[in-house]
Parts: structure tokens; sequence; C-alpha cells
């Protein structure tokens, strides 16, 4: 056997090793299939417009109940129906509703409540023109899925999904109904994330080089909600599971800042590490019986995994995730470009030659009060007109009003959503690409590329006014 032949040989073998290490998915969901002649691609797609949206919410939990009141409250809203597990917190959240509405609207809000498929038949017999899908992970594919089938816009809540098969079916779905699916990555809303986008936009630190994302927020507590509440579903996915399992916080706003799927650049691939695995089972036999379920859990998934995704364009983003050690919450935010870098927590700025009335060279952090030149210049415009209303309404500071007020702003006006289909399935792919390389000792895992091609004609996302 001649050298070259061994040489592609054992490079075909690594390749299919690669697509067998990758959970749940085959060679042609990894690589995607031709866009069929019927379906419709949806990157800059725009919805007929709504007069009134009609809501249906699968999911009033924690975050599910936020968004109820919220949605409510914006004007050109109807909500027609609410499924939830748990009736209680189904008619609390209807309670919600009414009281918002005045008597004028949300009056008639079904309940479904009758089992885990109820939300089947709410589908079914209200036909709401949006689902709000706010469930436990494994839960929000299939949902999502059901909803665009049944001829709803699904609004997911982060992660998307989570294999790259379901991304695929959601992506094919989309296309195929011409429905929206918007996975509701609120920190893209954030006052600072908005403003360091139009600085970038504006050029103000030049040519974009490198990002660093992160979610670090210890949540060991959520174990005590042992048979109801977030951390009964999500304390097996940390056992179970290791790699980045909630890459989307940090990472939405970098990849808008660097124009990731839309036109300029796009990533191409991921290399993942783990920790040590350690607080979790601690926090357990601190806190829990001996024969625990918690206990019995064979504990896998990394304290804290780094993993460094590289682009097209050669640019590098640093995606960081814990939520287990005992330290202060980041989500890093930090975009660093040829003539100065945008950081966060705290929020600071360093620009070449200096910030104005603040600095008079890079080697110092404008921050704090010197930052408000910056702030004058560079505020978004979205934050303008709704940054007060959003800071009151609440919600993590006023991000998720702002994300739900766009939302509904986006589907009333026929105007292409601010996170398209493909950006949902893209952030939330580095949780099983990560997975798949932390098992591989680190190796790289390239990222399909779920707009099959069609990224390079892609609008970038637009300064709203």
């Amino acid at each position: 056997m001649n050298s070259n032949r061994r040489n592609f040989l054992k490079k075909t073998s690594l390749v299919g090793a690669g697509i067998a290490l990758t959970p749940n998915i085959s060679k042609a969901n990894f690589l995607g299939t031709e866009r069929p002649f019927s379906a419709q691609y949806m990157g800059g797609f725009k919805a007929p417009k709504l007069d009134k949206v009609r809501f249906a919410f699968i999911g009033v939990g924690a975050r599910g109940s936020g968004h109820v009141a919220q949605i409510a409250a914006i004007e050109g809203t109807e909500v027609v129906a609410i499924s939830d597990l748990y009736e209680d917190w189904a008619k609390k959240s209807a309670d919600v509703c009414k009281e918002a509405g005045k008597g004028q609207r949300h009056k008639k809000v079904k309940l479904y409540t009758n089992g885990e498929n109820d939300w089947k038949k709410m589908l079914e017999e209200q036909k709401p023109d949006a689902v709000i899908i706010a469930t436990p992970w494994g839960l929000h594919a299939p949902m999502a899925i059901a909803a665009m089938n049944a001829g709803s816009h699904a609004f997911v809540e982060v992660p998307l999904a989570l294999t790259l098969k379901e991304m695929w079916d959601i992506v094919d779905t989309s296309e195929k109904t011409k429905k929206h699916c918007m996975m509701m990555e609120n920190v893209n809303y954030g006052r600072d994330e908005l403003l360091y986008l139009n600085m970038c936009r504006e050029g103000a630190i030049g040519e974009l080089l490198h990002g660093e994302a992160a979610y670090i927020h210890e949540l060991r507590f959520q174990m005590n909600e042992v048979d109801r509440g977030t951390g009964s579903w999500r304390t097996p996915h940390y056992a179970h599971r290791n790699g980045n399992l909630y890459p989307t916080h940090g990472l939405g706003p970098v990849a808008q800042y660097m124009n990731i799927g839309r036109t300029d650049d796009n990533f191409k691939f991921i290399n993942a590490f783990s920790s040590p695995t350690k607080g979790r089972q601690l926090y357990a036999e601190k806190n829990f019986p001996v024969d625990h379920k918690w206990n019995k859990l064979d504990y896998k998934g990394g304290d804290i995994n780094t993993s460094i995704i590289k682009t097209d364009l050669g640019r590098t983003i640093m995606v960081q995730w814990d939520e287990t050690s005992p330290r202060p919450y980041t989500r890093h935010n930090m975009i660093q470009g040829t003539k100065g870098t945008l950081a966060g927590f705290p929020t600071r700025v360093a620009l070449e030659g200096g910030v104005e009335g603040a600095t008079e060279d890079h080697h110092h952090w404008a921050q704090g009060d010197a930052l408000a030149k910056i702030y004058e210049k560079y505020e978004h415009p979205l934050y303008k007109r709704v940054g007060d209303l959003a800071t009151k309404m609440g919600g993590h500071g006023g991000m998720d009003f702002m994300m739900l007020f766009r939302i509904v702003e986006c589907l009333r006006n026929g105007e292409p959503l601010d996170q398209n289909v493909y950006e949902g399935c893209l952030w939330s792919a580095v949780s099983p690409l990560s997975e798949t390389s932390v098992a591989a000792n680190g190796a790289p895992q390239e990222f399909p590329d779920f707009t099959r091609g069609a990224w390079k004609t892609t609008t970038p996302l637009g300064i709203i006014s």
C-alpha cells in the first residue's frame, strides 16, 4: 500500500470516527441536505402582518410565568391559552393575564393541564399565532416542531434543541411551514450588549478579532428543587453530560457583534475542554441524605467548560460555562478589535488614543461614571426608545421585556425577527459539539451550516431605531 493511500485511509477513518462520536446524528444530518424546492429560506423572512398576535404558552414555571405577565402587558396581544403540568401555576398566570387586560383583553384564557400531552390539544383547538415554549430542555425541539406544523410561530427558551439532528429538524420544519422559530436569547437585548453592538457597527474598535463569552452563574441551590422546579430536571443533565450545556447567553451577543451567519463570517470549528467534576457531588453529599437520589447520580460533567471557536475569517471566541463554582456572576461580554476592546462585568472600554473625557490611552479602562460620553455617543436607538419602559417592566433588568416587545413589534409589522432560526441552531450547537470534543480529548468539531450556504447573502442585523 503506497503512502498516499495510507494517508487517505487514515484521514477518512478519522472523519468517520468523528461523525460516530457525535451523538444522535447521521452523516446526512451533520452535513445537511439540499433545500427542497418548496422550502423557504428563513434568513430575513417576513411573515404576514398580524394586527393582533394571539399567544399560547407551554410551561409557566420560573421563566414562562414571567413571559406571560410581560406579553399580557404589551399592546396588540391576546393570550388565548396556557398549558402546564401544574394547574395552580397555569391558573396563577391566567389571573395575571386577566388583570393586565383590564376587561378588554385576555378575557378567555383557556387552560390545558390534563397531563403531559395536553399542549398538543391546545395547539389543535386554539391555533394560536405564536407559541412561547418554556419547558425542560429535552422538550424544546419536539414542541417547537409541533407548533410550527400546527401553523404557529414558535418562540423557544434557550437552548433551542439538544442534538444536531433536532436542530436540522427545526430548520427543515421552519422552512417547510414558513413559520418563524426563534430562540429567545434575551441577553442580546441588554443595554450594554446593545451599546457594544452599535459601537461595533460604527467601527469604534476597528476590525473585530476576538471575543469572550460566558455563563458563569453559581446555581447549586437549584438542586433543592427535587420534585418540582428547574433543579428537578436540570440536575441529571449536569451529572450525565460533559461539555458546555448553556452557551448562548454569552455567545449570542458576541456572535451578533461579529455578524456570524450574516454575510461576514461563520463558526467553523470548536475545541472544548472540561475541568474535573467536583462541586455538585460535594454539594449533594453535604446537603442531602446518603440514600437521596442526588447522591446516587454518577456525576460526569466538569465544573467548568472552556471552549474555543474558530471562525471562517480566523477570528477566535472563548466560551465558558460554569454553574457550580463559588464565584461571582459573569458573562464576560468581551469583544476585541484593532482599535480597542469592550468588556463586561464591570462594563469597561479601552480605545487606542484613550476614551474621551476618561483616559489618555488604551492602558487604562474607562468605567463607571467615566463612560457617560460613550453612552451619550453610542447608546443604541432601540434602548433610547424602549429602555425606560423595559426597565420599569423588569425581567433581568428589562432585557426580557425588550425582547418580547420586539417579537410582538416584528410580528405586527411583518418585519424579520432580530434572531433567525439558523442563529438559534448555530449558537445551541455549541453544546453537543463541545460534548463530542471533550469526549475526544479536545479534538476539533466542525459546525454544520444550517443555512446551507445562504448565510453569505443574509443581511447583518441592523441597528433598529
